[in-house]
């Protein structure tokens, strides 16, 4: 969607003549130094066709017509084998960063409550060398203390290179990893260390203390001991009997001294990891993935990546016991990439915990690759918004002009390198200034916020498809195709089928495009979950040629070029009493572009005629809207006031009216959260879904009051 251009027509007529010139002289010699033509042949060409013939698929990539990858390099199908042959082949280079910790200090804010805010130093590197070393002598320390193959340990951790190294240290040894968002309530966690039978943990300081000692200890009778991956050795009362905390260091060391000559070696089909969901729409449940799982989405993921090698650099931030993260860090050791650590609190200069002056982790790493979720990119979409609201009418008149026309351009498969270094290097910057690769994943990203990505970051946004059942990997966009709208072809490790959903009333021989439910079969797809046989049988299949399928319960569409379109999901569509269908997703996908909301949870009964919402206003576009409307009081009190209530759903309507939204679909009645939604509170998960049990539970009181107390 174009920016709104208030230029006088004078004005607007003589830029356009000036472009025209512009591109009048450029055009021919820039179309044959650039290779436009060869890129624009490859984002317009057949990405994915049925093998079958049939509109129901199965759809393979055209790289795998014939028979789907399922190893990135020929023997090495074990994670640990992966790893090895990276260090071989990059021993010295750098492979995992993490930035020296100068200062640490208390700021007050304006309304009293106090922040810590950090300056931070140079990244310090490990060589992949040195992490393979620590790996081993982790490994073979876990394996001293009493950690036995096949038998199955948790990681409750923050990201950091310390989780690499264990990852690592427990492919190598064969010991299965359990990960657990650290976010989840202490029962939720309690359940995950107990259904998976777990003797030992390892985990931090911060989250020891905080999460552990507090509400999960005492619940997990089998607990033995505990690695707290802190340099500085601590010692801690209280502990339950029969529990022993270690020090990362110490148990390193115990490793070096008790070395085996040699170690067990794991087989493709063991499971290498035990990944726990975020439990977004129920109890986690316990995802079993094999080394020959993870390493075909390696091998998928890896080839949507053009140039990938030494010299990229990644910055690893989103949880890495979200499979989005893992995956990507794997495909970065893979191909010898470096990996600098961050989190979303100092990720950039603009950051909560980063000091005022100092620099974030994105200036001071300059990657290359980045991943992110669609919530992260809403945010930067929505602050370079305000800032462009908040510049004088000269540069904002130069920014709308000079983003109309890259759209323009890129719409046609156009670069525009002048527009790149005049108005948007300064935006880039926000992210280091050399990002060459965003992907997204983990939720759908609305077209706005991937064009907006696009066209001020100067850079390829890829969106991606999976789920922790399928590792991550399933479809990705290519770099050179910049349609939005879509989340790409299958990878070259997965195939998709479409099921009819009668109830919905999507079917593969719909025209003009088939679609129905989303059903992923390959090498990437999970083993099942864990002591869960009947949701197994569910949500798992394996057709007649013995390959496995997970039925995603997504509705999704094939377009004529072999992308896929999500379109709708059936646990989010609800009938209303006039039978009418409103896919829930759908209203929040379109309704979140509206500056004035920074999160929505749209909710509807069946035995009901409309459908109503949850909303995180944005603090500052809401002060502003009271101050016009001389509503007053503290920020609850406005959230609270029927004006303001009657306001958004007023602004919200015409966002809904504007995006096509069908009358039944738009919200009759909202209610207003003071308080934002973040992992902290349970109200989504550490990818920002919403948990719609959890929203419908906190919000009870406010459902009965916008229903009439029905």
């Amino acid at each position: 969607m174009k920016l709104k251009e208030d230029v006088p027509p004078l004005l607007l007529h003589v830029f356009r003549s000036m472009v025209w010139v512009y591109s009048i002289i450029t055009f021919l010699p820039w179309y044959l130094i650039s290779g436009t033509s060869a890129k624009q042949a490859r984002a317009k060409r057949v990405k994915a066709r049925s093998v079958s013939g049939n509109p129901a698929g199965p759809y393979r990539a055209m790289h795998s017509q014939n028979q789907l990858v399922s190893q990135l390099y020929v023997a090495m199908d074990t994670l640990d084998k992966v790893f090895a042959y990276a260090v071989q082949r990059f021993p010295h280079r750098d492979c995992l960063g993490t930035r020296e910790l100068l200062s640490e200090e208390d700021e007050v804010q304006h309304n009293g409550k106090i922040f810590k805010k950090v300056i931070l130093g140079e990244y310090n590197w490990l060589s992949f060398e040195e992490t393979f070393q620590l790996a081993q002598t982790f490994g073979s320390g876990l394996a001293a203390l009493g950690q036995r193959p096949h038998h199955n340990i948790a990681i409750i951790c923050e990201t950091r290179a310390e989780w690499i190294i264990t990852a690592q240290a427990c492919f190598m040894y064969n010991f299965p990893l359990v990960t657990v968002y650290a976010t989840l309530g202490g029962p939720a966690i309690a359940h995950g260390l107990n259904e998976t039978r777990v003797t030992h943990i390892i985990t931090s300081k911060d989250l020891f203390q905080s999460r552990l000692m507090v509400s999960i200890l005492g619940e997990v009778p089998r607990l033995q001991h505990i690695i707290v991956v802190d340099s500085k050795p601590s010692s801690w009362s209280g502990l339950p009997h029969g529990i022993q905390v270690h020090n990362m260091a110490s148990v390193q060391e115990l490793g070096a001294m008790k070395m085996a000559v040699q170690r067990p070696q794991p087989l493709s089909s063991d499971i290498a990891v035990i990944m726990y969901t975020s439990g977004s729409t129920d109890i986690p449940k316990g995802v079993k993935i094999s080394h020959s799982n993870l390493v075909a989405a390696v091998s998928g993921m890896a080839e949507r990546i053009p140039g990938l090698d030494e010299n990229d650099t990644y910055i690893g931030y989103l949880p890495l016991a979200h499979v989005l993260e893992l995956s990507a860090e794997l495909v970065c050791v893979s191909h010898g990439c470096r990996i600098g650590y961050s989190s979303p609190q100092t990720l950039s200069d603009q950051s909560t915990k980063i000091k005022k002056g100092s620099k974030g982790d994105t200036s001071v790493l300059k990657p290359t690759l980045m991943a992110a979720v669609p919530e992260i990119m809403d945010r930067i979409y929505k602050t370079v918004m305000r800032r462009v609201e908040e510049m004088s009418r000269v540069q904002r008149t130069l920014f709308v002009l000079a983003y109309n026309y890259k759209m323009e351009q890129i719409s046609k498969g156009y670069s525009t390198p002048l527009c790149d270094r005049l108005v948007f290097r300064k935006v880039r910057s926000l992210l280091g200034g050399n990002t060459r690769v965003l992907l997204s994943g983990g939720a759908p990203l609305s077209p706005a916020t991937q064009r907006f990505m696009n066209i001020c970051f100067c850079c390829p946004v890829g969106q991606g498809y999976g789920l922790t059942e399928t590792c991550g990997a399933a479809t990705i966009s290519e770099v050179y195709d910049y349609s939005t709208g879509h989340v790409g072809a299958p990878l070259v490790c997965s195939e998709i089928m479409l099921k009819d959903w009668e109830e919905g009333g999507y079917y593969s021989t719909d025209k003009p495009h088939p679609r129905g439910e989303i059903l992923i079969g390959g090498p990437n797809v999970t083993l099942g979950y864990c002591d869960n046989e009947m949701t197994n049988k569910e949500d798992f299949f394996v057709d007649k040629k013995g390959q496995r399928w997970f039925c995603t319960g997504d509705i999704g569409e094939f377009q004529p070029d072999g992308c896929l379109k999500i379109i709708d999901r059936k646990k989010d569509l609800v009938k209303l009493q006039a039978g009418e269908y409103v896919s829930l997703g759908k209203v929040e996908a379109v309704l979140k572009n509206c500056s004035l909301i920074d999160n929505i949870c749209a909710y509807a009964k069946s035995d009901q005629s409309y459908v109503i919402g949850f909303v995180v206003p944005n603090q500052k576009q809401l002060l502003s809207l009271a101050e016009q409307r001389c509503v007053r009081g503290s920020w609850e009190e406005i959230c609270n006031h029927p004006d303001m209530e009657r306001e958004v759903i007023r602004i919200i309507t015409e966002a809904a009216v504007t995006a096509k939204l069908e009358r039944f679909e738009i919200p009759k009645k909202i209610c207003l959260s003071s308080e934002p939604w973040t992992p902290e509170t349970g109200l989504v998960t550490d990818a920002f879904k919403l948990k719609r049990k959890e929203l419908k539970t906190h919000y009870q009181a406010d459902i009965e009051r916008m229903y009439g107390g029905k």
